[in-house]
């Protein structure tokens, strides 16, 4: 069964305006990671973005043991904005610890992911989180149609994203973009390993659910300095790679049937 979804920009006539419905809370997962300089902005821009929806919603950020102020930043900004919730690491656990840590935190029906760096545009969340609502998809997963990093990112990354879909047989455009939304019962079928925030949308893919791929903006870093390098983005991707194939291979999908679902 296919189980990807490519859309256009004006695929998607259903806006986040209007949707409430069953999905009465939208967790925003951000993790942080020595990005002092761009918590503040960022926030102003969610709250912008978000400012004429008529769900209810929160941002949860999980601060990947910070050596700069960011968790000084982020206790003051939960405390001034009661939307702004903190989780913090005694240590640095890496973005897979955060992302599947705050998941498992967020108290939304639907969650959509981030990154701290300013590089992701939050005016997207919305058009993502209608896909969502709206019953297109189980996960809308953005696509960087203008990708405004330096050419050894933008290579590394095509090559890492080529050889995992290759591997997984999962032909995802963009599976490194952070930017997306996806219903809370994908959030079990994010395995707890390092490199998992790399695959989110091939493990969705994996486990039978159906993802929507959108293109979302994609800007440069203003502030603060990018923590990737060719190692940690394409040779480790590649490596994980090879982990991810396995739980494809022994991944299994079972249904219950109705009437044998009692209480036991």
């Amino acid at each position: 069964m296919r189980n990807i979804i490519r859309l256009c920009v004006g695929d998607s006539h259903m806006t986040a305006s209007n949707i409430k419905g069953q999905y009465n809370l939208i967790s925003i997962v951000i993790p942080v990671k020595d990005e002092e300089p761009n918590i503040l902005p960022l926030a102003d821009e969610i709250e912008e973005a978000l400012g004429d929806v008529k769900w209810d919603w929160e941002c949860l950020w999980v601060d990947d043991g910070s050596v700069d102020k960011s968790l000084d930043v982020l206790r003051k900004l939960s405390k001034d904005r009661p939307r702004h919730r903190v989780i913090s690491f005694v240590t640095n656990a890496g973005q897979s610890a955060a992302l599947w840590h705050g998941c498992r935190a967020a108290k939304g029906d639907i969650i959509a992911t981030l990154d701290a760096d300013g590089q992701n545009d939050p005016h997207d969340i919305p058009k993502l989180v209608a896909l969502v609502a709206g019953g297109k998809c189980d996960m809308a997963n953005g696509y960087r149609q203008k990708r405004k990093d330096n050419w050894v990112r933008r290579v590394s990354s095509r090559i890492a994203n080529g050889f995992r879909n290759v591997m997984t047989g999962k032909t995802v455009r963009d599976v490194g973009c952070s930017t997306r939304a996806f219903r809370k019962e994908c959030v079990p079928y994010f395995l707890p390993f390092k490199g998992m925030h790399r695959f989110i949308p091939t493990l969705a893919t994996i486990y039978g659910f159906t993802i929507a791929e959108v293109p979302v903006n994609h800007r440069p870093r203003m502030r603060g300095k990018t923590k990737y390098s060719v190692w940690n983005r394409l040779w480790v991707g590649i490596f994980d790679t090879f982990g991810v194939l396995w739980i494809r291979k022994r991944a299994f999908r079972a249904k219950l049937r109705e009437e044998e679902q009692g209480d036991g």
